[in-house]
């Protein structure tokens, strides 16, 4: 799925290791938006590698990630994934902060190993390297993103189940209880 997408796979092995802080070519995107995170996302290694004094593999940068998430960072295949329509609805804060954020996740892996994904080692690079608040989640309106939920009920009221809890209920994996009356949730 993206290895169309990955232009620095050839180049990482052709750049020396004398020249940490050379500029690395940015892969073309068709849609002048992914084109702008595709930049960003260089613009941000090399604040980083400037800062850090250490060069760094470019990740592999695509646009499938779906539901409520951002954006992801795949930290053993180097591999960062955005969510296109929150993309387009929260530009800006895209750019500043989720981009960040989710690079912050691979270097923190490439530089300390296997840490706590949003541990004190993550919180100092969102600080030092881009003076970001290091923030855990986004809190962007997810309205436009949100899949087919089904009505439940509980003493509470109504409790809204997505489709795969839904039907996790319906094959009998599992039952739901409410967080706040501890009762089982039920089908309208």
């Amino acid at each position: 799925m993206f290895k169309s997408l990955n232009p620095f796979k050839s180049l990482q092995s052709k750049v020396s290791s004398k020249t940490p802080l050379q500029s690395q070519p940015v892969i073309k995107f068709a849609d002048p938006l992914h084109q702008q995170v595709a930049q960003q996302v260089e613009h941000c290694y090399q604040v980083a590698e400037s800062k850090l004094e250490k060069h760094f593999p470019r990740p592999e940068v695509g646009f499938m990630l779906r539901g409520k998430s951002a954006g992801t960072a795949h930290l053993q295949l180097n591999k960062l994934r955005f969510n296109p329509k929150l993309l387009n609805d929260n530009q800006q804060a895209f750019l500043d902060d989720v981009i960040p954020h989710e690079i912050c996740h691979l270097l923190a892996f490439q530089l300390y190993g296997r840490v706590k994904p949003h541990g004190r080692e993550w919180q100092h690079l969102m600080q030092h390297l881009y003076g970001r608040v290091p923030r855990t989640t986004h809190s962007f309106d997810t309205r436009s993103v949100e899949g087919k939920t089904f009505e439940y009920f509980c003493q509470c009221g109504l409790v809204n189940l997505s489709i795969r809890r839904h039907n996790k209920v319906v094959r009998g994996e599992t039952q739901y209880r409410c967080r706040k009356c501890g009762s089982k949730l039920k089908p309208n």
